[in-house]
């Protein structure tokens, strides 16, 4: 008999690889190690360590087991809290939300959440809770908006090449992103690329990151500037006769106009802006140029600088140039979740959402609890909120200004949490929530093209229960008649599967998943591009996308709409995420921790002597919004002038209690939103010991 049986799941964390796991099951309550599924085309067995070693999050000594009251002060942790029970707990907040609803209307209510799981009925049901009150709506915009504007503004449609074509390039070009990191499989499909072709791997990106590592060429810009060497490239296309001309007058809106603007942005020019090498940006050009299997894995990065809608706009443009749209294992991929059709009306309840309630910014939270009249317009506070699935004390911009709004008094909160993280302890209510293998949900992926159903693999831990019970149980405290509310998780599965088009709830688990891949012709556009014309738009409709469009170029450009270094704050500082981390994921798992072993500041060697930086030593980084004490490492791997901090350690892990992103603005990018994390110019100077004690 084997000492465990395996068990189907799916990982459900904030990766676009959704990978299909092997879960080894030791008991009804116990699980031992997880694996990639290897007969999953696209997880072929590989998964990434933290998520191999799940057990140790899964069964942590500190998961929250029972409901807690707070009866101490914010920010204490599990010591401020009592036990309560369920009902009792769910009772309470629901006479908390309407009594906020009966003092200042239901827009006072703030139903909070995001990706801790991107299971769509554990993650998206609170939608139907806030729908059905006309509670204050969610804008998402922390994560994909800016990247999702400069996708559309070209292709016009979410969706791309086949990841698995990766196999297939001749040259693979891996731009904004860090898979070594953040997406372990793309590096499968890399591997076998340069084993059976002798693909080349081409990594852009700011710093040495693993992924740069790795590559045969590494392209080291400036932070922000990836648009100014888009163009530059397109500029030694054309001019070197590397531009497929009639590929461009079929599929493209205006070849001419392209060609006759970027004739002025030659390598040269790109250098000063982005401190590549002219000739290693012409090099690139005519490498890129020559090999018509080119393929671009176009990575979040994109969606962390408020250029970066038009940053990622432009290096969409370069397939359409050389035609490589229509080669198997050419073109480009960034996400691909319009494949699969999922109707979601019943888990969100979008038949009873009614737009005219307010849309509040979830990067702007800060300011949303501090009565930004520019978020809150002329509607009535937030004054009573429950949060599932994000730690946005941790994760949030500006999160000094978020701490600030959780203080006050008059704020009533419930947080549904594994953990006792940073929010759960500024909360009045903290309810333990159950793992992804504890409750059943769907997934469906961005970075391939299998959709997943997955059922509970072992007992709930304790007293903790899914979101979809909480959202349940509080609708029906608070008078709410939605179906779904009546309905279990796996019940809502399989009518959503249903009304979608798709195979029972049942045959789709015993399947493991459905591979939604689409034809040839269809994920190369070669039938037209997602505008009406079918046609690529090198002339983006900006307004089309949002409504902040000033400053952004009519054709691809370099528009310097980002936090600029300057004499006070010299350094462009990118945060970029920790390989054993996922935002604040496994920020307590002990060897998540011991392998990234305490916040630091990579800085380049001649920047650490101007400033007076010892290697290891002490030191302090701020700007406006604040100042933040870490640790230096010298790191030769970023060009002088840039620094970077991988995170994302929590606040308490940082001398003096306040993270990286108490340095990030909450600005929002253009042209709809979107966070900033990699956007910040900061200064750094020593700190002393007594300052790091």
């Amino acid at each position: 008999m084997a000492p465990f049986d395996i068990f189907h799941s799916a990982c459900p964390h904030d990766c676009p690889s959704t990978c299909a796991l092997e879960v080894e099951r030791l008991s009804p309550t116990r699980i031992g190690r997880i694996h990639g599924a290897k007969a999953n085309s696209y997880t072929a067995g590989v998964i990434c360590a933290k998520v191999a070693r799940y057990a140790e999050r899964q069964h942590h000594p500190d998961r929250l087991d029972v409901p807690l009251r707070r009866i101490g002060e914010k920010g204490v942790g599990r010591a401020a809290y009592q036990p309560m029970t369920w009902e009792a707990a769910l009772d309470e907040i629901a006479d908390q939300f309407m009594r906020a609803e009966q003092r200042h209307g239901a827009e006072a209510v703030f139903p909070y959440f995001y990706a801790g799981t991107m299971g769509l009925v554990q993650r998206d049901g609170i939608c139907r809770l806030t729908n059905e009150k006309k509670y204050s709506r969610m804008k998402s915009t922390i994560c994909v908006s800016l990247s999702d504007a400069g996708w559309q503004a070209g292709v016009g449609i979410m969706r791309g090449v086949d990841t698995r074509e990766m196999a297939e390039s001749d040259l693979i070009v891996i731009w904004g992103g860090n898979p070594v990191a953040t997406q372990v499989n793309v590096m499968t499909h890399v591997a076998r690329a340069r084993k059976a072709r002798g693909a080349k791997l081409v990594v852009i990106d700011p710093y040495r990151t693993g992924t740069a590592e790795v590559a045969d060429i590494h392209l080291m810009l400036r932070p922000g500037t990836d648009a100014a060497l888009a163009v530059a490239v397109m500029h030694v296309l054309f001019a070197e006769g590397y531009a497929d001309r009639a590929y461009l007058a079929r599929h493209t809106d205006a070849p001419e106009e392209l060609e006759r603007h970027v004739a002025a942005r030659s390598p040269e020019w790109a250098e000063a802006v982005t401190g590549v090498p002219a000739q290693t940006i012409r090099d690139f050009a005519r490498l890129y140029g020559r090999t018509k299997k080119s393929f671009i894995r176009v990575g979040y990065g994109f969606s962390r600088t408020r250029n970066g809608a038009v940053s990622l706009h432009a290096v969409s443009c370069l397939p359409s140039i050389t035609g490589a749209w229509a080669e198997k294992g050419g073109g480009a991929h960034y996400s691909n979740r319009t494949i699969y059709h999922i109707d979601n009306r019943l888990i969100m309840g979008l038949d009873l959402q009614d737009k005219s309630v307010r849309e509040l910014d979830q990067s702007r939270l800060g300011a949303v609890l501090t009565g930004d009249k520019r978020d809150l317009g002329e509607g009535p506070p937030v004054t009573a909120m429950i949060i599932q699935n994000t730690n946005p004390m941790n994760v949030c911009p500006n999160s000094a200004l978020v701490r600030q709004g959780f203080a006050r008094d008059d704020l009533f909160v419930a947080v549904h949490e594994q953990f006792m993280t940073e929010t759960a302890a500024m909360a009045d209510i903290v309810l333990p929530a159950t793992t992804f293998l504890e409750h059943d949900d769907i997934y469906r992926a961005s970075g391939h093209t299998h959709l997943q159903v997955t059922r509970k693999v072992i007992e709930p831990f304790a007293e903790a229960r899914p979101n979809h019970y909480v959202i349940s149980e509080l609708a029906k405290r608070l008078g709410c008649r939605h179906k779904g509310f009546a309905m279990t998780e796996w019940e809502i599965i399989d009518e959503t599967l249903k009304i979608s088009g798709h195979r029972d709830a049942q045959t789709l688990y015993d399947a493991h998943w459905e591979d939604c891949a689409l034809d040839f012709e269809t994920t190369h556009f070669l039938n037209g591009f997602g505008h009406a014309d079918g046609k690529f738009r090198f002339k983006p409709d900006w307004q089309a996308i949002g409504p902040d469009i000033q400053g952004l170029p009519p054709l691809p450009d370099y528009t310097p709409l980002i936090d600029a270094a300057t004499p006070e704050h010299p350094l462009r500082l990118v945060t970029a995420p920790a390989r054993q981390f996922l935002n604040s994921t496994f920020t307590m798992t002990p060897t998540s921790r011991q392998r990234e072993e305490r916040p630091t500041i990579l800085i380049h060697p001649q920047d650490a002597t101007r400033y007076g930086i010892d290697d290891g030593g002490a030191v302090e980084i701020g700007n406006k919004l604040g100042a933040i004490q870490l640790h230096a490492k010298y790191f030769d791997g970023l060009l002088p002038g840039v620094v970077v901090i991988e995170s994302l350690w929590g606040n308490a892990d940082f001398p003096g209690g306040l993270g990286v992103n108490a340095l990030v603005s909450d600005e929002p990018g253009k042209p709809d939103g979107g966070a900033v994390f990699h956007d910040t110019a900061v200064w750094v100077r020593p700190a002393s010991a007594a300052t790091m004690a």
